[in-house]
């Protein structure tokens, strides 16, 4: 039978709850006919083969396992795309959205909302289940800055928990990010039009298996989310991202500089070392930010570090050279040094999306 609904699961390490997923969403949707896709970007735990083991005596069971890719955005597009039902819903792999409300949610778009989302923040709904203090003022930060960037009344914008036709999925597919966690506010901005979107209030649960995925790292991917989207997609995330580190690096540069002048050191030996842990601070804010889906771990980190430092000591040379010229010519330490920076920065992009970071 073909599926009416098609419920996409994005997961990384949650291989003990794919099968109580599974349990939870053929009890919730009796007299629906649905079938679940986890995409999976190649757990270490065995999340993928938890979902085969179950696939193989459950035909509602598909399975998508990617390899050299990551994050959740990209992770919906994928098992969205590879649906041919009716209609798509979206639900976190941890268990702590309300896989209940998936029928009131579909009887929402079928009555003519563009969109049903699973909402914390209406009459009805709950948020306890976040697990610390920190990640609710993560929570709240994005929704009000989503909520401004997107002029919606929608309360919960950031939510990862919804529902809307495949055939709507599918046109707005082409003008998506598709990086970061947060594919609804994705979707929305994606949209030509305002779209009619109906919220239904569920309980966010406490998580009972696995790891929060959530840090201030994704929030400052959603920074850039919507910075991107600001921009109109001119210029590509990656490298808004790349930017807004090296910009962090030319401060710690200028940082270092000056308190290396103050010490006595002279301007050439100061600029060298500023640029050193500039570099050094860039790559590790780039594997953890930029290249998070390519993120270098372990013995791999090591040597990604060891090359970004080997191959960009050629952009660090011309870095020092026009810092130095310049400040002869002027004797403005800030602005040489900035100049320099500034050259390091587009050499060390170029390096990073061919060589570090390379996705296989």
């Amino acid at each position: 039978m073909t599926a009416t609904l098609t419920v996409v699961v994005p997961c990384y390490k949650e291989r003990d709850n794919v099968a109580p997923m599974v349990a939870a969403l053929d009890a919730a949707l009796t007299g629906i006919a649905w079938e679940v896709v986890f995409v999976d970007d190649d757990s270490p735990d065995g999340t993928a083969a938890a979902a085969r083991a179950l696939a193989q005596h459950d035909a509602r069971v598909r399975c998508i396992k990617r390899v050299g890719r990551r994050g959740l955005s990209s992770a919906v597009i994928e098992g969205a795309l590879s649906s041919s039902a009716d209609y798509v819903a979206v639900i976190d792999g941890d268990l702590q959205h309300d896989e209940t409300r998936l029928p009131l949610m579909l009887a929402a778009v079928r009555d003519g909302a563009d969109m049903a989302v699973g909402s914390r923040h209406v009459a009805g709904g709950d948020s306890s289940g976040l697990s610390s203090p920190m990640r609710v003022k993560l929570s709240e930060t994005g929704i009000r800055v989503a909520q401004m960037m997107t002029r919606t009344s929608i309360s919960d914008p950031m939510s990862g928990f919804f529902l809307l036709r495949r055939e709507m999925f599918e046109e707005l597919a082409g003008r998506l990010t598709g990086q970061g966690f947060k594919i609804l506010l994705d979707l929305i901005l994606a949209s030509p039009q305002r779209l009619n979107i109906t919220e239904i209030p569920y309980k966010f649960r406490p998580r009972t298996a696995g790891e929060s995925k959530l840090d201030v790292l994704v929030l400052a991917q959603f920074a850039g989310l919507l910075l991107d989207k600001l921009l109109g997609r001119s210029v590509p995330l990656r490298f808004i991202s790349f930017a807004l580190v090296g910009v962090f690096g030319v401060l710690i540069n200028l940082v270092v500089l000056q308190v290396a002048r103050g010490a006595g050191v002279d301007f050439t030996t100061a600029q060298a070392i500023g640029t050193v842990v500039a570099m050094v601070a860039n790559f590790q804010l780039n594997n953890q930010l930029t290249y998070r889906a390519q993120r270098l771990k372990g013995a791999k980190a090591w040597r990604g570090l060891v090359l970004f430092l080997l191959v960009c000591s050629l952009g660090a040379y011309a870095n020092i050279g026009i810092a130095r010229a310049l400040y002869a010519e002027n004797g403005h330490s800030l602005l040489a040094g900035a100049a320099g920076a500034a050259v390091g920065v587009v050499w060390n992009y170029a390096v990073s999306a061919t060589l570090v970071w390379r996705v296989r």
